[in-house]
């Protein structure tokens, strides 16, 4: 009995943990910079949802019981009541909403499988919608569930063409929608979304087939208010990604306080992800030969166990992020988790092995950024090292490389998704607007980081060609020597590295005042000469 009220409290604090935050934006679908839409605002059915930077990715829903219509997700159509929102709950793989009204509950959850002990399943681009409903008045109700997923998701700009194609794989109904011109990876920058590859609305065959629908929402409250399924039927090809949406309804007969749930599948096959040193570079799940279908397939048969193991990931990370620093804290390692997944992508290199590029949002689009990833490395330490190795090993290639003339780290790999060599400040050019300090301080503490949790021959290889050039330099040299001059050791005081250094160290250090007490000290004419030419002092 002891335990069953443990268990209970445990349960009880972690929900209670996961509803403390209200975010400035709901994750929904967080799988990737491009495949990103979230909900702007306290309840789903308040506002539109949008893209990660804002634009226009709708999302919509309404829900027919026993023939009264309401909106659960999406602003539009402004004549059809709201369903109202009762709880929002946002966990690290999961985000629940419950709505109630007209003698039932709705709960719909998001799922995007983002296991840190599963690489295979986190590469998917999969997000997992399940409505679930139940009476509250103990009689019987007709439901009808209605969700689109606007062309919008397939294209930079809302005007741009898109086409589709029904399709089957295994024992799933498929709608494959994307963009007539298929430009891959000709985009790059901040303000951009994808418009090449291929979103999938995918759903088991005892469901109805998914259908392209007209994104008219005034003639679509009308016929959801009078008709019964089809709703707003077909439309001509090619169309406006923003006229057009991706369709799917269910039919539930006789709900009753026994819940009846239904689920299907929002994912997106880009074909390629990542442009890496100006080759074309496949997502990581399609690294053996898959094509869509084959992962469609697979997360269709995993969908009851992946449920299972996301809840239990979820409860035991919150109960241990509530240990820590209490529930307020949790919720925010729980946004922050799944921002931090949904801002990088896995990809698979000339190898097989995962690499993954994070993307800067509203600040110049880079893609590979030190300062970016270096945060959030703990998280990804904290699950094992591989995770904060996908993102340093690209970033090592390019600061051992021989483009990057420099003595320290760059700042970036480029424009996402070209990783094509650093885009900020002088790039490979010049040291105009670079991050020497920060960004070699980045690399040096990331590398000692996962050193210390792995033994990997061929990381260390590559650090230490790089921490060769960056780490060569001492970041404050006169405060080293006057600690160990101090301290009575100054056969210890590294003369090699001042001769390598003074170049760079004269820029750094210009205008720096030399430090007197540093003179009495020095013994060695060297070290006496060497400072005095780093601060532009004929002596001392």
């Amino acid at each position: 009995m002891k335990l069953a009220w443990l268990s209970i409290f445990c349960l009880a604090t972690n929900l209670l943990a996961a509803e403390t935050l209200r975010p400035p934006a709901v994750p929904l679908v967080a799988c990737d910079p491009y495949f990103s839409v979230w909900s702007p605002a306290d309840n789903l059915n308040d506002a539109d949802t949008v893209h990660w930077t804002g634009k226009p990715h709708r999302l919509s829903s309404f829900v027919k019981i026993d023939g009264q219509s309401f909106r659960v997700m999406g602003a539009e159509p402004k004549g059809m009541p709201a369903l109202k929102q009762t709880r929002l709950s946002v966990w690290p793989t999961r985000t629940i909403y419950e709505f109630e009204g007209a003698g039932v509950v709705l709960t719909l959850t998001f799922m995007t499988p983002a296991l840190p002990d599963d690489l295979e399943v986190l590469s998917w681009p999969v997000t997992y919608v399940t409505y679930e409903v139940r009476a509250t008045d103990r009689k019987t109700h007709h439901v009808i569930i209605y969700f689109d997923a606007s062309g919008e998701l397939t294209v930079n700009e809302p005007g741009q063409q898109v086409v589709w194609k029904n399709e089957q794989a295994g024992d799933l109904n498929l709608l494959k929608v994307g963009s007539e011109d298929q430009s891959v990876l000709q985009k790059k920058g901040d303000d951009i979304r994808i418009d090449w590859g291929y979103l999938y609305l995918a759903a088991p065959s005892c469901s109805p087939e998914p259908w392209m629908n007209t994104f008219d929402r005034q003639r679509q409250q009308t016929f959801f208010a009078t008709g019964g399924s089809g709703l707003g039927g077909s439309t001509l090809m090619p169309a406006n990604a923003d006229t057009v949406s991706a369709s799917l309804e269910y039919q539930l007969h006789q709900v009753g306080t026994k819940p009846t749930s239904r689920w299907f599948m929002l994912a997106y096959d880009d074909l390629y992800s990542i442009r890496y040193m100006r080759k074309n570079l496949r997502p990581y799940w399609r690294r053996n030969g898959w094509e869509a279908s084959d992962l469609l397939k697979a997360a269709a048969k995993q969908y009851e166990s992946l449920a299972k193991r996301c809840a239990a990931f979820d409860k035991e990370l919150m109960a241990d992020l509530t240990k820590t620093g209490g529930e307020k804290y949790a919720a925010i390692c729980a946004l922050a988790y799944r921002q931090c997944f949904a801002a990088g992508k896995f990809v698979a290199d000339a190898n097989g092995q995962p690499i993954s590029f994070c993307k800067e949002n509203h600040s110049n689009g880079c893609i590979g950024t030190s300062d970016v990833f270096y945060p959030m490395a703990p998280q990804f330490l904290l699950f094992g090292p591989t995770l904060a190795k996908s993102f340093l090993v690209p970033f090592m290639n390019y600061a051992a490389s021989e483009r990057w003339k420099f003595l320290f780290a760059p700042h970036d790999l480029g424009q996402y998704p070209h990783a094509n060599g650093q885009r900020y400040g002088g790039g490979e050019r010049t040291e105009e607007n670079q991050m020497p300090v920060e960004e070699s301080g980045n690399m040096i503490l990331l590398v000692a980081a996962i050193a210390n949790a792995v033994d990997d021959d061929d990381l260390m290889a590559v650090a230490r060609s790089a921490a060769a050039r960056i780490g060569s330099l001492p970041l404050d040299p006169v405060r080293t020597t006057k600690r160990l001059l101090l301290a009575g050791r100054a056969e210890a005081v590294d003369l090699t590295i001042y001769d390598q250094s003074f170049s760079v160290q004269r820029k750094l250090v210009s205008g720096y005042e030399v430090d007197i007490e540093i003179c009495d000290l020095i013994h060695t004419d060297r070290i006496r000469c060497d400072l005095s030419e780093i601060y532009g002092k004929a002596e001392c």
